[in-house]
């Protein structure tokens, strides 16, 4: 990405709403809103930082709208940049009228992510803070905002920080070391060293062993309700959600495709899924959707198998069941309204309720055991102390790779020139995490990712 121009996006997403933001940034944003905003008094160029004032919007022919101007001076904006952002109502075409005045008047389309990018290239945010803008606006529960405001506020980027510094005065003692000859070294030196490489991978290991955590808050913990045919898989779906998601009826087979919806559980994000019932197909497009239905089945974090209790438990049902994991399966006798037939001693090994998903009877016993099952994925009673992402989980991986190899290599024979080429190495993944000598290729990864306008 270019840093040198101005660039303009809409900030706002697009769609009916009652204001919509056009953000432009960078050294020729006062000119341009010269150029499109006209107001009384002195044009956005000659106004003082962090002023706002009312007035008419202009292309080269005509004025579009009439609104709010913020303006904002460098280096005291999100970009560093000076920074005009202009509020219009809302819509789909005001907007983009503005935003076409704009690109006229000199400002360039802005890339997915390139006000975030320019704010992490002039200092003001480092990359796992950057990162966390995107977790932010992609946030589907209250949990996820709280971790991504975590990392905004830059709580672990202190702690990778913490680990980078503390490898830097390692790769100093290292070199310093090679100055003596191995006669004169202070016997207490490189143990010294080993037991703080010890201790930083150690530290890496504990934010390694939350990667999972991190992914179940940011991507959410899929659950699928399962079973046969007209079991009432879909009514405790809508139950769930406490709306007509799914379309229920008596006909078998009515459900042929796999539907998804999120579900907050105790503030986390989860993905709901309702699939085809299982049995042997009537025609190819049911059997395309119980092959749907077997795969996210056996990707599924949790698995709510629906069993019709007003009748007998079915071999097929059983068969099913054995196949299921006991600590991540929640069995559903559904349709007690109609009686309670089911009787198999397998069942006693897993969570059972007893539900009317027609008449919303034992729902709430079903999330009340939802949530116990979440727990098992997620401390829903503590925020954990370390949360990553994948990237940052390939890269503390890398790290403690690298370091094991330097303690294995000080361990055995002492050698500090090999030691202290693994510590730098280290010490250059470390840097890779915070975007510290970062190669492009990287940061078109991370970036890209963003909508744009942020």
């Amino acid at each position: 990405m270019m840093t040198g121009d101005t660039i303009a996006a809409i900030a706002t997403a697009l769609g009916e709403g009652g204001i919509a933001t056009i953000r432009i940034s960078g050294p020729q944003a006062l000119l341009v809103a010269d150029r499109v905003f006209y107001c009384l008094g002195p044009p956005p160029s000659q106004r003082p930082a962090q002023t706002f004032a009312w007035g008419h919007m202009h292309d080269l022919e005509r004025q579009i709208d009439d609104g709010i101007m913020l303006i904002m001076h460098a280096p005291h904006s999100y970009t560093r940049e000076d920074v005009v952002e202009l509020q219009c109502h809302g819509g789909l075409i005001i907007p983009r009228q503005v935003l076409r005045a704009v690109l006229q008047a000199g400002a360039r389309m802005a890339e997915p992510g390139e006000f975030t990018y320019r704010a992490f290239i002039n200092g003001r945010l480092d990359l796992v803070q950057a990162e966390s803008v995107n977790d932010l606006i992609r946030a589907r529960s209250d949990r996820a905002v709280r971790v991504a405001k975590e990392y905004k506020n830059g709580r672990f980027s202190k702690q990778f920080r913490e680990f980078y510094d503390h490898l830097l005065s390692i790769a100093s003692d290292l070199e310093a070391s090679l100055a003596f000859h191995e006669d004169e070294l202070p016997q207490t030196v490189l143990p010294d060293i080993l037991n703080q490489l010890e201790l930083i991978e150690l530290k890496i290991f504990d934010f390694l062993k939350n990667w999972q955590n991190g992914h179940y808050v940011r991507e959410g913990i899929s659950l699928v309700i399962a079973g046969r045919p007209n079991v009432g898989k879909s009514s405790l779906m809508n139950a769930l959600l406490g709306k007509d998601r799914v379309i229920v009826s008596h006909q078998p087979g009515t459900t042929r495709d796999v539907i998804e919806e999120f579900f907050i559980v105790d503030g986390m994000y989860t993905r709901l899924f309702d699939t085809a019932g299982l049995r042997n197909a009537e025609c190819a497009a049911e059997e395309d959707g119980i092959r749907r239905a077997y795969d996210v089945l056996r990707k599924a974090d949790i698995v709510i198998y629906v069993v019709d209790a007003s009748n007998v438990i079915q071999n097929e049902d059983i068969i099913i069941i054995k196949s299921l994991p006991t600590k991540r399966c929640l069995l559903v006798l559904n349709k007690v309204d109609l009686g309670c037939l089911v009787s198999n001693p397998l069942l006693n090994d897993f969570r059972t309720i007893e539900t009317s998903a027609l008449l919303s009877v034992g729902i709430k016993e079903v999330v009340r055991e939802i949530s116990i099952l979440v727990s098992n994925f997620v401390q829903l009673n503590s925020f954990p102390e370390t949360i990553i992402t994948d990237r940052h989980w390939i890269i503390l991986s890398e790290t403690r790779k690298i370091l094991n190899d330097g303690i294995s290599v000080l361990r055995s024979s002492g050698d500090q020139v090999i030691a202290a080429n693994f510590v730098r190495l280290a010490i250059n993944s470390i840097g890779n995490l915070l975007g510290r000598d970062t190669t492009d290729d990287v940061l078109s990864s991370v970036f890209s990712k963003f909508c744009i306008g942020k």
